[in-house]
Order: C-alpha cells, then structure tokens, then sequence
C-alpha cells in the first residue's frame, strides 16, 4: 500500500509540473503588481512569502503592494487617536499621520525581512531576493471633499516608472507601502489598492492580482463567480445586488486598471494557501478573473450569427478543411457554436458537441485569415474547454486533417478511431481520412 501511495503522489506531483510549464513559460519575464491587504500579514504570512519567492525565481517581475489598515487601527488605539472614517476615507489628522508612519513603516521592515529569509530548510532556500523599496508613488492631497478636510489622506499623482523598471531589470521585487510623498516633501496615507492600480497602469504589467480577505462572490445558483468581462463587471457593480462596501470596492480599482490597459485582474482569497500558484499556473485557477480583451468578443451564438458563420466557414469548406454544413444545419445546431465578433463581423467560431458519458467533441474551429496568429484560436479553444468542464466533460475530442500539429501543441494526443464514443465512430468518414486527437480535461 506505502508503495502504491508513493507511486500515485509521484505520478501526480509529475502531472502538476507538466501542467504548469506551459503557464510557466508564458508568464516568464512579465510584470505581475501583487497587493494584499495588512490582514494577510498574519501567522501565515510565510506561506505567502515563500510562493512569492518561487514565482519570482520562475522569472517574473513582481510588484507587491502591502496594506496596513488593522496595524494601523492597533497603533492609533494604542495611542488612544481618535480613528475618523468619511465615505470609506480614513481622515488622517496629525496625530493619525504618525500612527500611520508607524505602523507602516514597522510593517514594511517586517515584510522586508521576510523576503530575505533563506533558511535551508524552507521553499526560499539560496533564493536571496533583492527588495527595493523607496517614494516612487508621489502622491498629492485629497483635500477637502463635501466639506471634510481629509487633512494628510491622500490620492496617487504619478508612479515612478522609469525608477521601478529600473529594479526590476536588476532582479530585485519591488515593494510599495500606502504612502505617497509630494514635491514638497509630505507624506500622505493613501489606499493600498490605489496604489497598486496606478502602479500596474504605469508599469502597464500583464497581470494585477489583488489577494482580498474573503472567498468571493458567488452568482444566483450560490456558485463562485470565476470569471467576468469588464462589460459583466460593470453590471453587477451597477445593478440591484446588494454587494459589501468592500467588493464594491475591490470591483471598482479592478474595472479602472482593466479600463486603462491592464490585460487581467485576479482576485484572490488570501486566506487560500497557495492560492497565488494555482491562479497563475493552472489552467481554471481559484480566484475571480477579471479581463477587457479576448472575452468580450467571445460569447455564445445566436441565431443570428448563422450567415456570419457561413461565410467565415466557407472558404475552409471549400479547401477541404472543414466539413460542409448547410444553412439548415447550422440553424438547428447553433446552440453549440461560440463565437468571436469583431464589429459586428465574425471573426472565429468553434463549436462543442457532447456525447454520452463524459465525451464531448470539438468541432468546426476557424478563424478569419486576417487575425489568425494573434491568439483567437486559443482563446477559443480554452472557452470551449471551459465550457465543456462545466458540464461534466471529462475528454475532449477532435477530427482533423490539416491542423494535427495544433491541436498537438495544445495538450491533444492521437487517438484511434476506436476511441471515440461508439454514436461518433458510426458516423466516421473513412473518405476524409480525419485523423483523431483527445484531450483529458481534468
């Protein structure tokens, strides 16, 4: 039985590893603002540290962003401060700035510290991070608003880009506390999550991942939300759910980094351990996907897409590629089509038919000439596989007969006819000569 065990957790911790090279090669050498809240500082804390490490040494760049609200709140009690929230805004008065300095100030040290860690028993071992810290957020006043005078609150005026591009092409982490510093030479306590928006949107990095202190939202069936476009973002935000102060808030900075450039933004529990690791390196991830671009031209088709997908089939019909569907067919089928559209225009389609048991096919996947090499294929193919996970598919199956390498390099392994589900094998077209690829979805 010992045996069996040690077997079975070698060949799962093999099958990890090669699921995580390819989102490993991709995210190598971008840029990546990681925030999270002073609440994650906690006795966990060195669990964070040590992904953070591992993803920094995986080559990406990383910006971290820390929070300090509940180090704050102890030292202004300690200090018997009166604490003043407006509208969410903490009102920092004099006395509240030098609660706020030390508490951040000792909090950075403490995270500093915790980067450097290299004991040779832990997952930071020899990784000896470099972490550059220093004013690269300048920062003005919020002044007064509705008559409150937020005294030293402030709001982000620029990000020092060229100084934290600088770093980071030296190897170092960079870490950015909630304050800003003006050409006067104050100091202003601003909002963590600002921070790292503005950073992300100067830096224009790849990814924001904003680690919140709860498990997400969860739609009308009480399911997890994984995944929004900006466009579904901004009516849920907008609409008549009743969402907490604070995933108002977390949704607002995600749609405003998503708006100014930033391809995607992770949520992230950061009560889950290992949650940064299983958001980045595989492929569904264990937080809340927020992205502008790819999916909001990607959606299910109507029937009114039927002539649009004609006419971008065609072509490949005629070439052979693809088998010939009538406009009948595609009418009566329809509701298995996704689609891309680009101005009113169709610019790829890929369609998924299950099967009995846990099979399902994937079938009639094209994109227009003119934005082929530009990732639609993928996007497709990982919507399809998304949407086939989420009914149960378990394998999922293909017939080609000029795009084998493809499908190849995107995890599919020749199969033999007899393979397919027994419905599929009957209706193979032995003139065609389609060759078989399947793919394990779990």
């Amino acid at each position: 039985m010992a045996v069996k065990q040690k077997n079975q957790q070698q060949s799962s911790f093999v099958t990890n590893i090669r699921q995580a090279a390819p989102y490993v090669q991709a995210h190598r050498g971008k840029t990546v603002v990681i925030m999270f809240g002073g609440e994650a500082v906690d006795a966990q804390f060195d669990r964070l540290v040590h992904d953070i490490a591992l993803i920094h040494t995986l080559g990406l760049r990383l910006v971290l962003v820390h929070g300090a609200r509940p180090q704050i709140e102890h030292r202004l009690k300690q200090r018997k401060a009166a604490i003043r929230y407006v509208n969410g805004l903490r009102v920092t008065d004099d006395e509240a700035l030098a609660g706020v300095k030390d508490a951040v100030g000792s909090l950075r040290v403490d995270i500093e510290a915790s980067l450097s860690m290299s004991l040779v028993n832990t997952p930071t071992a020899g990784a000896r991070i470099g972490v550059a810290s220093g004013n690269f957020v300048i920062a003005r006043p919020l002044g007064i608003r509705d008559g409150v005078d937020y005294c030293h609150t402030g709001t982000v005026r620029r990000i020092d880009a060229p100084g934290i591009h600088q770093q980071l092409d030296a190897g170092r982490v960079v870490l950015l506390s909630p304050l800003g510093y003006s050409p006067t030479g104050e100091v202003f306590n601003l909002s963590a999550e600002e921070v790292a928006t503005a950073a992300a949107v100067a830096l224009h990095a790849d990814k924001l991942v904003l680690l919140v202190d709860g498990p997400g939202l969860r739609d009308s069936r009480k399911r997890l939300i994984r995944e929004l476009s900006l466009a579904e973002a901004e009516q849920l935000l907008q609409g008549r759910r009743r969402l907490s102060d604070e995933w108002a808030r977390h949704l607002g900075y995600a749609m405003d980094s998503s708006r100014r450039g930033v391809k995607r933004i992770h949520l992230i529990d950061h009560h889950t351990d290992g949650g940064l690791l299983l958001e980045l390196f595989t492929r569904d991830g264990v937080g809340m996907l927020i992205s502008a671009e790819s999916y909001e031209g990607l959606r299910t088709a109507t029937i009114d897409d039927v002539g649009g997908i004609l006419q971008l089939i065609s072509p490949l019909e005629e070439e052979g590629v693809l088998v010939k569907r009538s406009r009948e067919l595609l009418e009566m089928e329809i509701d298995h089509f996704m689609v891309v559209e680009r101005d009113g225009m169709t610019i790829a389609c890929a369609a998924l038919y299950p099967y009995e048991g846990d099979v399902a096919e994937l079938s009639c996947l094209a994109v227009h000439p003119d934005y082929r090499a530009e990732g639609r294929g993928d996007n497709l193919l990982q919507a399809i596989e998304r949407r086939a996970l989420n009914s149960g598919v378990k394998q999922l199956f293909v017939l080609t007969t000029q795009t084998s390498h493809w499908f190849r390099e995107r995890g599919f392994r020749h199969a033999e006819i007899d393979e397919l589900p027994v419905k599929r094998k009957n209706l193979y077209n032995y003139q065609r000569n389609s060759k078989v690829f399947i793919k394990a979805l779990e």
